[in-house]
């Protein structure tokens, strides 16, 4: 954009079903390591679906001060991954605080429904139910269930609690945002950080995204009404984006944050920089033709002030969905399909799974890093090329980066589009 401020990337911190920081995170991507497995969270044995790609080891006290401790009871997991993951970006990004202006210090998140644990409910349900099953008597309902519910119970799962303690743990009094998009969210929330950066109503970022659907009520509801794949005996070979043999995606766990500020802020303070921000575009495909994905990518590209052919790879959706993979292919197709050679194609859910909400930055992480490594990590379970989906996926070893830029597209099953473009500094 002309005659506006630089935005850069100087921080990551992701934890998710590849590890617990970025290290382990680039580590596994580039081995080619899977983090989808059998579900341990919960039993599963009664469900057609019991693989997920969940973070193990996880302790949200090792990310908090003593002090603030007791605000992990009203915070659920997808909460508790959001803020440990915001620290270990400050972290990461060599933050001092101290330094910061907290009026100018803001703080974007993308969020998902976050559904309550069952033992919460389950009292409360069970004293106001009729004899009628799956009936509630309204009455029972207000004079024995909700004495039976703690008065802080909504505000563990409200889904902009993400953003509000993660700003105030870290007393960031500038702008605000939740968006709950589903697996475009943080991605629009790295559009509308980078474009309050650049209008200069701000200096300082965290823009993440998190969500956990690992729970017997929405795991149940995942099964109802997502495209989720059978391979409960194959974990590893489940999730197959652009694959001939995909048979739907896989659902995942974990939180990404990552630090934005302005280019005239991270040398002031004499930040590492990993890549700059430089393009975001957005769009609306409801028919599902493409068209709209091709329109978002087109926007970011304008707003880069680059060519297609300026892109070094596309860090795709990849749901592993097999109608949602070829209409991802048909947009990407519609901008880029003319190329010799074509454009790279990588996709994280490969290894990863489908982290709703937290897909955007997660996967936007990993692409940041194969610029600042000038390596792209392969595409696990890429094996035989589908006619719908003629994409160059990058399969089998990683790949040199030759190119400075990097393309990330996320959009959702009802047609949300979201596209970011970001440069290699050096």
């Amino acid at each position: 954009m002309a005659d506006s401020r630089r935005v850069v990337l100087t921080g990551i911190g992701a934890l998710t079903p590849l590890g617990l920081d970025a290290n382990a995170f680039w580590d596994a991507l580039v081995h080619c390591r899977s983090g989808v497995g059998p579900i341990t969270a919960f039993d599963a044995k009664s469900l057609p679906v019991r693989i997920a790609g969940e973070v193990h080891g996880f302790d949200a006290k090792n990310y908090i001060d003593k002090k603030e401790r007791k605000s992990l009871r009203v915070m659920a997991r997808s909460i508790q991954l959001s803020v440990a993951a915001a620290q270990l970006a400050l972290n990461d990004g060599n933050v001092d605080k101290t330094q910061l202006d907290p009026t100018r210090f803001g703080v974007e998140f993308g969020a998902g429904l976050i559904a309550s644990e069952l033992e919460e409910l389950g009292e409360a349900a069970r004293v106001s139910a009729n004899c009628q099953p799956g009936s509630i008597d309204l009455e029972k309902w207000g004079a024995e269930g909700l004495p039976n519910i703690t008065p802080l119970w909504m505000l563990k799962y409200l889904p902009n609690m993400l953003a509000c303690h993660v700003s105030i743990l870290h007393n960031a009094q500038g702008p605000s945002n939740t968006i709950t998009e589903s697996d475009v969210g943080s991605t629009l929330a790295i559009g509308e950080a980078y474009r309050i950066l650049v209008r200069g109503q701000a200096d300082f970022f965290l823009v993440g995204g998190g969500e956990s659907r690992l729970n017997p009520l929405s795991f149940s509801r995942q099964c109802l009404f997502q495209p989720l794949s059978r391979r409960n005996d194959e974990p590893e070979l489940a999730s197959r984006p652009f694959d001939r043999d995909r048979d739907g995606m896989v659902i995942s766990e974990g939180a990404t944050v990552l630090v934005m500020e302005t280019l005239e802020h991270a040398q002031k303070r004499g930040a590492r920089i990993y890549a700059e921000v430089v393009g975001f575009g957005s769009a609306f495909d409801r028919q599902r033709s493409g068209a709209g994905i091709a329109r978002a990518i087109r926007n970011a590209l304008r707003d880069a002030g680059i060519e297609p052919e300026d892109v070094d790879h596309i860090n795709a959706h990849g749901l592993s969905a097999v109608d949602v993979d070829a209409w991802e292919a048909k947009g990407i197709n519609e901008v880029f399909g003319d190329r010799d050679p074509p454009v790279k194609v990588f996709a994280a859910k490969s290894l990863l799974g489908n982290l709703g909400a937290a897909a955007g930055t997660t996967e936007l992480a990993a692409s940041v890093l194969a610029l600042h490594h000038g390596l792209v990590p392969a595409t696990k379970n890429f094996e035989n090329r589908d006619a719908n989906c003629p994409l160059a996926v990058i399969a089998g070893d990683p790949v040199p980066a030759t190119k400075p830029y990097v393309l990330k597209l996320n959009f959702t099953d009802m047609g949300q589009c979201a596209a970011i473009v970001v440069r290699r500094w050096e």
